[in-house]
């Protein structure tokens, strides 16, 4: 075991190093990388993402940022492609290579069949003389000095280049396509963000639990549907139109208040202009009213016309926060 290094100082040179990396990589932009961004921009077709290696793993990560921000991407496995994948290539579709050293046997097997399909190439790659390089119609140049591995021969700074330059590209294209966060959450309906912009009040409502009473009612039938319906709460309606609210909170503040309620009704103990909220409200709206007034409950109204009770674990249980 080598003990004549410091753990935390060599993984802080690490991080200094490949951010250096970066910051000299910043400095070989040019207008490839305007050519480029377009290229991939106007495409009729698919960007199709080829590598082998740890090029190849950058690649499958950039196609999936492009695939989430509105990009259409496909990755190919440059090994592959030279034994029967090629035929996912159509000839709208722009090819990003990916090579650091640009001269990998695959590669310069893959780029002249290319060619002649007629396909647009971008290369990205950390060497401007290489073979890659040559047979591009744009380049991306992602050199770096050095890797920051001891031995400078695993990809390190070498593949958080092109990492950064696949994310720079996606940044770039999500703005000249007005990307917005509606957008994002359309390509991730199953994740915190998509739940968060997509889900609606009326998507989490059991239309068939709608408690409610009539302002008449006896304070025993109230007591009887807030029990059944389960959400702590019932709306008092009077001639179908919503007049109240009761809410289990009542219900134990009159217990404490009245030994006698054999004669009290509903419209005793209910409490007027209750909040509410539309079916057509953001499900995270609903959540951040309750949170601001400390309810668990909402009325739904759209209108005059009441629909149901939006409760507070409805919400959080599909991982809808704040």
């Amino acid at each position: 075991m080598n003990l004549s290094f410091s753990i935390l100082e060599t993984a802080k040179q690490n991080i200094s190093d490949q951010c250096d990396a970066l910051m000299r990589m910043s400095l070989h932009l040019d207008n490839h990388f305007e050519q480029a961004v377009n290229l991939i921009y106007k495409a009729k077709g698919r960007l199709i993402i080829t590598g082998i290696g740890k090029s190849a793993i950058i690649g499958q990560k950039i196609v999936a940022t492009l695939n989430s921000t509105g990009t259409p991407a496909i990755f190919l496995h440059a090994a592959e492609a030279i034994h029967g994948d090629l035929g996912m290539v159509q000839p709208d579709d722009v090819v990003l290579c990916i090579s650091n050293s640009g001269s990998s046997p695959e590669i310069k097997i893959l780029l002249p069949i290319l060619q002649k399909f007629g396909n647009q190439i971008i290369a990205m790659t950390g060497n401007t003389d290489s073979f890659l390089a040559k047979n591009a119609h744009v380049v991306l140049n992602t050199y770096v000095e050095k890797e920051t591995c001891p031995n400078n021969l695993a990809p390190t700074s070498s593949t958080t280049a092109q990492l950064v330059m696949g994310d720079s590209l996606a940044v770039c294209l999500m703005q000249l396509r007005n990307f917005k966060p509606q957008d994002f959450a359309k390509y991730h309906p199953g994740g915190a963000l998509g739940k968060k912009l997509l889900f609606l009040v009326e998507d989490l409502l059991d239309i068939n639990n709608k408690p409610q009473v009539d302002i008449n009612d006896s304070m025993h039938h109230v007591i009887v549907e807030i029990s059944e319906k389960r959400l702590g709460v019932t709306a008092v309606m009077e001639n179908h139109l919503l007049v109240g609210i009761i809410t289990d909170g009542d219900i134990r503040r009159m217990l404490f208040k009245h030994d006698h309620i054999k004669d009290m009704k509903a419209k005793d103990i209910m409490s007027i202009n209750p909040r509410y909220i539309s079916s057509q409200a953001k499900a995270v709206d609903a959540l951040y009213q309750m949170e601001n007034n400390k309810i668990s409950q909402l009325l739904v109204m759209d209108g005059v016309q009441y629909k149901g009770i939006i409760h507070i674990h409805d919400i959080l249980k599909e991982g809808i926060a704040l």
